[in-house]
Parts: structure tokens; sequence; C-alpha cells
């Protein structure tokens, strides 16, 4: 399918971009990998007067390791974590989760800032964003400022940017070395979105859970996380009790829609089963 007739800018720096989406008032959008928005274009889904390309526009592109955790540039690639030795002890839960998006060629263009602002509630970095309370750092024509993962995705493919704002970085806490993770997911073949996806982890204290986070993708319409299951786990050994109730706790309470992949009902279940094996996964570790 042909793309929609749009005219086409390359600015130089960021200012000018933030510039050019302020001057489109909605009319514009941002591109850089292009591996969520070209499908959206050919699909008549978005259709921008202006298309602003951010490959000229510097810095974006890093990805900076300390003591206050990882930081990625919104120009980061899906490779780039992938071939960053660092991240596998820095944020091990990000890495395993990167290894899951779509196939090479994809990874190869696929950014971090188009994966974050493209929102939808199946994609892996968006969920690992909500789970590990990430922040999501942004500037528009008023300045910069940063948004809760929580707060920043609003519904599917619907975020708290604003029109004139770009994506710099995703932020995301320092990560404890001693601490339980796992990132589990299931699709119908490799690559493909998944059905459901569960990122989680928890720190140990005199044997016993607690700071846990389990986040959810694919099996609802907005990425979240699982309250419920977390409170099964928090202050009590993990042991086949607690999995089980965890498990259970996750199943009920997340809200998925029948569609043509699969049954709202097999999805709640997928949920469970994913929550159980994650959590066998992370008290081995």
């Amino acid at each position: 399918m042909k793309l929609p007739v749009f005219d086409y800018v390359a600015p130089g720096t960021l200012n000018e971009a933030v510039s050019l989406l302020a001057a489109h008032a909605g009319n514009a959008l941002a591109i850089a990998g292009g591996q969520s928005l070209i499908p959206m274009l050919a699909f008549r889904l978005a259709a921008p007067s202006v298309l602003v390309d951010l490959r000229r526009i510097p810095d974006l592109d890093t990805i900076w390791v300390s003591d206050q955790g990882v930081c990625l540039g919104s120009k980061v690639r899906w490779c780039d974590i992938e071939s960053d030795a660092r991240l596998r002890t820095a944020h091990p839960l990000l890495a395993a989760a990167v290894s899951h998006v779509a196939h090479y060629p994809i990874r190869n263009r696929g950014t971090v800032g188009g994966s974050v602002a493209h929102a939808d509630p199946a994609a892996e970095l968006p969920g690992i964003a909500v789970t590990c309370d990430a922040q999501i750092a942004v500037v528009g024509q008023g300045g910069a400022r940063t948004i809760r993962a929580g707060d920043f995705f609003l519904g599917p493919m619907m975020t708290a940017l604003a029109a004139d704002e770009l994506i710099v970085e995703l932020r995301l806490p320092a990560w404890p070395a001693p601490r339980r993770w796992a990132f589990e997911e299931f699709a119908r073949q490799r690559g493909a979105f998944a059905l459901a996806g569960i990122a989680l982890f928890y720190d140990v204290r005199d044997s016993l859970a607690e700071n846990t986070h389990i986040g959810v993708i694919g099996a609802s319409a907005r990425l979240q996380r699982i309250p419920e299951a977390e409170a099964a786990l928090n202050g009590r050994v993990i042991n086949e009790q607690t999995i089980l109730a965890a498990a259970q706790a996750a199943s009920a309470a997340v809200d998925p829609a029948d569609d043509m992949d699969a049954s709202a009902a097999y999805r709640r279940s997928l949920v469970g089963t994913l929550v159980e094996r994650a959590l066998q996964c992370a008290a081995r570790r």
C-alpha cells in the first residue's frame, strides 16, 4: 500500500525538531527507525502533513550506565542494547526482554523512543518501563519534563506526550546485583506479538520477598503492573504455595478481550501460567 502524501524534513537539532512539531499543530509526526510508524502510514492509521526525521540530531543514541541506573537515549536501537555487555548485569531484565523483540532486521532499526511513543500494550520495552518504574524524559516548546512510565501510557497507542514534545531519554532505576528476576512471553511464533508476557523482579531480605514488581504485556488494553499478585509475594517466602497464589491473583486481575488470536479466558489463564513460570525461574537465580 502506498504511503500518504506528506512533506519531509530532517532537522539538525532537537530545538528545530520541536519547533517543527509545534508549528504544524498536531499534523506532524517524528520518525526515527520507522518500524512502527511506516506500517501505520501504509495502513492510513496515521496521515501527517509533515514527517520530522530525527536521524541528524546528535546525542540521542547513547546508553549510559551509572550507580543511578541505566539511561537509554531515544535513538538507541534494540541491537545496541543487545550488544552492550554492561546491560547483562546493569539491567538483566531489560536485556532479556529485548531478545524477544521481533526479528533482527527490525531490532537493527527500531528505537527506544519509537517503541515508547508507539505505546503498543504488547510491546516489550514499554512493559519493562512500567514494571521498573522508569522515568521518560521529554522536551517540548514549554521546556523539559519527566513523566513516570505509569502515567505516560494512557491506553493502546495513547500517551501523555504533547503534540510538540519529543522523547529524549528512558531512565531505569539502579539494579541491585542480588535481585531475582525473570521475563516470560508467549507468542504464536518467534518474533510475533506476544499473546501475553510477564516481567517481574523482587528483592530478598531475611528469606522474605520484598519490593515485588510484576508487569504484564499483551493481555489488556493498557500496560500495567499487577498489585494483587505483588501483594501475594511481599513479606513471604517464595515457595510453591506463594507462587501459586501469585499466579492465581494475576490471572484474576487482568481483563483481556476476545480477539482473533485468543479468547479472553485463554489469555487470562496464560497470564497465570507465565507468572508461575517466571517466579520459578526467578527463584532459581
